[in-house]
């Protein structure tokens, strides 16, 4: 069996699925995927969408937005991987007593290159009764040029995922948030369509077989040896900032123990998007979720 995975841009975060490329757990678990990086975002989507490639991983907010402008859209996701909000708030002055309502006293600088982690943190401030709209926010520049905005001083906070967390933190940053902390949120799984699923669904089982078998591993894993595994994809990342990333991953929880992805995770998804106005109606987990390869 034999199917191309593309993936969806180069991220610390997505470090299992790198791990179960480098261990050979797709050929122990008897399917051939033949990979296809995409380092630039949306790429690998594009890639996707053009028939290029028979799965690829990313958020299931991509099944929901295209759902969302055709219902007749078959796109569906499988085999969770990222389970929790990868994004951090790191912040120019120290704050211990950090809440979400300080955001709104403050200038941030959130993330440009995709949409999920100011979709996610608007409807948290939305919950406490921050209106996400009058916040003092620069959405419009990368991670790392807000890495150097704060440096500079011309932001007070930052939100980022890793490396970048711990840059900004080793440039005299201080952690403000961990949006893990909000609990489940179905963030990264596979992705494909009805057709494609229907062609290669023994071997899309293997992968999540293989998928499963590498998160059970890097559950038990030190964040050093997950680090030395995955760090050919990483070729540009010291060793020692590699491992604290991380780290800093693991300790937050980012990434599933199972390969089902749950209702609660794809449901505050869902509330997060339609609050945004992302999406205007949402729809059903049963359309657009199959657990049937995790069995």
């Amino acid at each position: 069996m034999q199917v191309t995975l593309v993936e969806n841009l180069r991220a610390v975060f997505y470090a299992p699925f790198y791990a179960a490329l480098a261990t050979g757990a797709y050929e122990a678990a008897g399917v051939e995927v033949c990979f296809v990086p995409s380092p630039v975002p949306g790429e690998g989507r594009a890639r996707f969408l053009a028939g290029e490639a028979d799965v690829m991983w990313g958020g299931p907010l991509n099944v929901l937005m295209r759902r969302d402008a055709d219902p007749a859209d078959t796109s569906i996701c499988f085999c969770n991987v990222v389970e929790r909000d990868p994004f951090f708030v790191v912040g120019r002055f120290a704050a211990p007593d950090f809440t979400l309502q300080d955001l709104a006293g403050v200038h941030l600088a959130t993330v440009s290159e995709v949409p999920t982690p100011w979709i996610c943190l608007q409807d948290d401030l939305r919950r406490i009764g921050v209106a996400p709209e009058k916040l003092r926010r620069r959405g419009d520049a990368s991670m790392a040029d807000n890495v150097a905005a704060l440096g500079r001083g011309e932001v007070d906070a930052i939100q980022v995922f890793q490396p970048y967390v711990e840059q900004a933190l080793r440039a005299g940053g201080h952690l403000w948030y961990a949006a893990a902390d909000r609990g489940l949120t179905a963030y990264t799984t596979l992705i494909t369509d009805r057709a494609r699923m229907a062609a290669h669904r023994e071997a899309f089982r293997s992968m999540t077989r293989a998928l499963g078998r590498t998160l059970k591993w890097v559950a038990g894993a030190t964040a050093g040896d997950i680090a030395e595994v995955v760090a050919p994809y990483f070729p540009d990342l010291p060793s020692e900032l590699l491992a604290a990333s991380i780290g800093r991953c693991k300790s937050a929880g980012l990434w599933a123990t199972s390969t089902v992805l749950t209702r609660e995770g794809f449901e505050r998804l869902r509330t997060c998007m339609l609050s945004s106005g992302a999406i205007t109606h949402g729809a059903a987990f049963e359309d657009c979720v199959d657990n049937g390869l995790s069995a």
